[in-house]
């Protein structure tokens, strides 16, 4: 008796760096995307050597492999969304622009990496330019922090105030959706996200917890991408993953040495908001 073949899952395909620490990068994408219950696949734009006290080195692969694996990737799965984390030069931003521009219809989630926690450099001087006009106006959701949107806009972000106005010229920078994230902005005893875009704008504030999160902004990105790849519009696709980032620190863990905690995926989810899908 032959079975009728089952429908390819949807799957979510991160392109960025490895940490080899374990709690960021390309291993917080994929642990994020199981969590959420979606197939996670990678292209690996760059190699860190790295642990819970900083990032010890950066190597970038030639770009023509990176192109092969996003190729492989695009050749036999259905993505139904796609994060950019770390792309450290303007030569792999063209590339995965260039592989991205060929396939329309993905949602792209983009997070502009450029300073690690630790304050390691990741983004090379020359790289800033091609994020804006190549990366930026294929975002369905860009996500930066605070240092990263002072970068993108050239301008000082000290308050509140600075942050609504950052948002709405960060919107105008190409992206279709901007969650501008707070955790770098004193508001007290909350963190307050930001969003505007698709679906209007909404304010996802969270109790401030005092410790330093490893990985936080990858899993952000990679849990919109994730609930992108279910059927959630993007407004609240930003919420659950905020949501989620909140609780994984509550089960987060010190793994290393160093003071940062490692996010807890597997039991993030069970405490955070689930929205059901919400656009075809």
């Amino acid at each position: 008796m032959r079975h009728s073949p089952t429908p390819p899952l949807a799957c979510a395909l991160t392109i960025a760096g490895s940490d080899s620490g374990g709690g960021a990068g390309i291993q917080a994408d994929l642990k994020t995307f199981a969590a959420h219950g979606v197939h996670g696949l990678c292209a690996i734009a760059a190699l860190t050597a790295q642990h819970t006290r900083g990032v010890v080195a950066v190597h970038v692969p030639p770009v023509s492999f990176l192109r092969a694996q996003i190729d492989a990737c695009f050749d036999d799965f259905r993505i139904g969304a796609v994060k950019l984390g770390m792309l450290a030069t303007a030569e792999v931003i063209n590339v995965v622009a260039d592989a991205l521009e060929a396939r329309p219809g993905v949602d792209v989630v983009v997070d502009p990496v450029m300073v690690a926690t630790s304050g390691a450099k990741l983004l090379a001087d020359d790289a800033l330019g091609a994020m804006r006009a190549r990366l930026l106006p294929l975002a369905t959701v860009l996500t930066p922090n605070i240092p990263e949107a002072e970068l993108l806009l050239g301008e000082p972000i000290a308050d509140a105030a600075a942050a609504e106005r950052a948002l709405e010229r960060l919107c105008a920078t190409g992206p279709a959706s901007v969650l501008l994230k707070g955790g770098h902005l004193d508001e007290g005893s909350v963190v307050v996200d930001r969003y505007r875009g698709t679906g209007g704008e909404a304010r996802f504030a969270h109790a401030r917890v005092p410790i330093e999160g490893h990985g936080t902004g990858c899993t952000l990105a990679s849990a919109i991408a994730a609930n992108l790849c279910l059927g959630i519009a993007p407004r609240e696709a930003c919420a659950a993953a905020a949501d989620y980032v909140a609780a994984a620190l509550h089960h987060g863990y010190r793994p290393g040495r160093g003071e940062v905690m490692v996010l807890g995926h597997m039991d993030a989810l069970a405490s955070a908001r689930r929205p059901t899908a919400s656009r075809p």
